[in-house]
């Protein structure tokens, strides 16, 4: 899955990661094929012992190819002091599997730092795109960790969530949360294999389009000025929304 890390993802990383939360521990990034920005070369300035980045396709940023699904049995319980995944949520299908991952992974003590897309991002298939997660979706799903920051991403729809494995660990269960999904069109608590199947299928000759319109777009929004973007965030795109779902009765 690329990484597609914004300004504000960068930014988030350097407020909420201590020197002293990296430095000299394991850090295990998932979805790490840098395709326009990543947090790496932050990290490792913060002197690591070791940094693995992997994901389904080998390129930059790339130490090993892992399906985001099969960290856990590919590294082990309690492995790594710092696992960070950044745009890479929305676009696993088995999003339970992969936070299981995360949380196994990570040692007590070590810290979590991810972030994602909301509903009203534009579709973006790498090299699909599922789900759409909010605030309180965030709070649900990482209730188990100690979490220490989490936040809108303030010039882009998107969360930021920076948690923490307590020494005293009891992984909740996700069953009963229900995600907006980019394939029904609201809110479920799983997607089939027929429904992934008949989505991939639908779409299949719309990637490249959808690839290089999300790449326009993403490059596009990077030479507007912060302050206008969040102002457009705050203020324009909140009346869009209300125009697109007038409230009943309107």
């Amino acid at each position: 899955m690329d990484v597609m890390c914004n300004p504000a993802c960068i930014d988030f990383a350097r407020k909420h990661l201590e020197r002293w939360e990296i430095r000299d521990r394991a850090v295990l990034e998932v979805g790490s094929l840098d395709v326009n920005g990543s947090l790496r070369p932050i990290i490792e300035r913060l002197g690591p012992a070791r940094y693995i980045g992997v994901d389904i396709t080998p390129g930059s940023g790339v130490d090993e190819v892992c399906d985001a699904h099969a960290i856990l049995e590919r590294y082990g319980v309690q492995s790594f002091d710092v696992v960070i995944s950044t745009e890479l949520l929305e676009h696993v299908r088995d999003w339970r599997r992969v936070v299981h991952g995360f949380k196994q992974v990570l040692r007590p003590g070590g810290v979590l730092l991810v972030t994602t897309r909301s509903r009203g991002h534009p579709y973006h298939g790498y090299p699909y795109d599922f789900w759409r997660y909010e605030l309180e979706d965030m709070r649900q799903i990482f209730g188990d960790l100690d979490i220490e920051a989490l936040h809108d991403d303030p010039t882009e729809i998107g969360v930021f969530l920076k948690a923490r494995k307590p020494h005293a660990f009891a992984e909740h269960t996700l069953d009963d949360i229900a995600l907006y999904s980019m394939v029904t069109k609201h809110r479920t608590q799983t997607l089939s294999t027929w429904q992934s199947v008949r989505f991939r299928l639908m779409t299949g000759g719309r990637h490249r389009f959808a690839r290089t319109r999300y790449l326009v777009w993403d490059t596009t929004a990077r030479l507007v000025p912060r302050p206008l973007k969040i102002l457009i965030k705050r203020k324009l795109l909140p009346l869009y929304a209300l125009f697109k779902n007038p409230p009943h009765g309107k």
